[in-house]
């Protein structure tokens, strides 16, 4: 009888602080899911717009935006640390330490955009050095000239995005995101094509649209940050030119396994489109048309991602120690449910999201049509298993964890994903089928063992108070 009381009194309060949290999770990852959504949509816009010029041209950009990826997922990474060290401040209430973090986030990209740039604009001799077709070579470096050059705002727009993510207000970045598309694809056009009395740019006018876009986004970011409620309490211009360097450590410490975390997985789709691309030029093109369909599918795990490593880092700051696993599990299990609905529709619809990329009247567009259609069913297993890694991942920085997923990364992309990948497709025959399910399958061993990681220091956490975010 007594054991039925306390069944009744305290299930109804686990419940209610389940539905809490998963309404704050919900309430913070939507808007972060819908910006990403919009990032992915300029750059599947852009893709799009080449893709009409022609297959060569596509194809040189997917290997511009492979080479590009390697240099600014580093910075990427070592901005990610902003939003659970600030999230753990806040929860601390310490809003001193929260502008600390993001002045000395800006102060990193700045300083990472100079190798960004310099790795950008020698392109044309990397891609030559790993055996690409000069005429690809060249054609990609037409890109990259005009792209690097928004590196640095891009970089600033992410971690003022970090910024606000962990102050839970991520609205403004929805919206700068929102209006960014219609401007990207005008710009886009125009310097692509050459209209309104504008010369004709082709590729270096693609890269060039983005570059713009990228600081007028991080302008609009700006003014909300430093004129707005309730940012504009945090006066996170207040000493800009003052270098902390405890802080810049603490997000070094994190900042680095992350960015090499980033680094071991973008360079493994970089490698994996490099692969193809030593397969044929169509098996480049139907990889770089589901790699875009990943990007898509990926904003839901990346923007729940980024909502569980906040709302973990506030749990911790505040002594929140059931908090941590109830924050970490309610994610992971949403943002899997709703990668497997998303990647269910993708499978339905895969022809058409083929032929979204490539013009009709092309010679040969039906033969890479299906092989892309083929990709994006054998990267089914992939698209689920990727959810639950990044959003593992997120709840583990909000722990500041990050050395350990790092040595998971080493294992489970490169030694077990690439090498699948190069054995089933270059040496085996099987093409851009088997290296996609080289990397399905490593994606797959990566994701079990974050989630058991996350389960084993929550399990830590939950049955204590947390430690105060220092």
């Amino acid at each position: 009888m007594v054991l039925a009381i306390q069944f009744k009194r305290t299930t109804p309060s686990a419940y209610h602080q389940v539905v809490i949290e998963l309404a704050e999770l919900a309430k913070l990852a939507w808007p972060m899911v819908l910006t990403q959504f919009g990032q992915v949509v300029m750059m599947a816009t852009d893709l799009a717009l080449i893709g009409r010029i022609g297959p060569e041209p596509l194809a040189a950009a997917a290997l511009a935006i492979a080479i590009y990826l390697i240099g600014f997922t580093l910075g990427i990474g070592l901005l990610t640390p902003i939003a659970p060290l600030a999230a753990q401040a806040l929860g601390a209430k310490n809003r001193a330490a929260v502008r600390r973090t993001l002045r000395m986030g800006l102060w990193a990209a700045l300083l990472l955009s100079i190798p960004i740039m310099a790795f950008g604009l020698h392109g044309e001799q990397i891609l030559l050095a790993l055996g690409q077709a000069p005429e690809m070579a060249r054609l990609a470096q037409q890109y990259l000239f005009g792209l690097v050059w928004g590196a640095v705002p891009a970089l600033w727009f992410h971690g003022f995005r970090n910024f606000m993510a962990a102050v839970h207000r991520p609205q403004p970045v929805l919206w700068i995101a929102i209006g960014a598309i219609p401007l990207n694809a005008l710009v886009a056009y125009l310097l692509i094509y050459g209209k309104l009395g504008l010369p004709p740019l082709g590729l270096f006018g693609a890269g060039l649209a983005s570059s713009f876009v990228n600081l007028t986004m991080f302008l609009a970011v700006l003014w909300f940050a430093t004129m707005r409620l309730p940012f504009r309490d945090y006066h996170v211009l207040a000493r800009l030119w003052q270098f902390d360097w405890s802080f810049m450590r603490r997000l070094i410490a994190m900042g680095i396994p992350i960015s090499l975390i980033v680094l071991l997985e973008y360079g493994l789709f970089s490698a994996a489109g490099l692969l193809a691309g030593l397969v044929s030029i169509r098996a480049l093109t139907a990889h770089q048309i589901a790699f875009q369909v990943d990007l898509v599918l990926f904003v839901v795990p990346l923007g729940i991602s980024t909502a569980a490593a906040v709302r973990v880092g506030h749990a911790v700051g505040r002594g929140d120690g059931p908090g941590v696993k109830r924050a970490g599990l309610i994610a992971i299990l949403l943002g899997t449910i709703a990668a497997a609905i998303l990647t269910i529709a993708v499978v339905v619809v895969r022809f058409e999201i083929a032929r979204l990329f490539l013009d009709g009247t092309t010679d040969g567009v039906g033969a890479t049509t299906d092989l892309a259609a083929n990709l994006l069913l054998v990267g089914a297993s992939f698209f689920i298993s990727d959810a639950a890694q990044h959003i593992a991942a997120g709840g583990l920085r909000g722990l500041r964890d990050t050395r350990v997923p790092l040595l998971f990364a080493c294992i489970a992309n490169w030694p077990i994903g690439f090498t699948l990948s190069y054995v089933l497709g270059l040496k085996i025959g099987l093409g851009a089928i088997g290296i996609w399910i080289g990397l399905s399958i490593g994606t797959i061993i990566y994701a079990g063992l974050l989630v058991v990681r996350f389960l084993l220091l929550a399990n830590r956490y939950a049955p204590q108070r947390c430690p105060a975010s220092s």
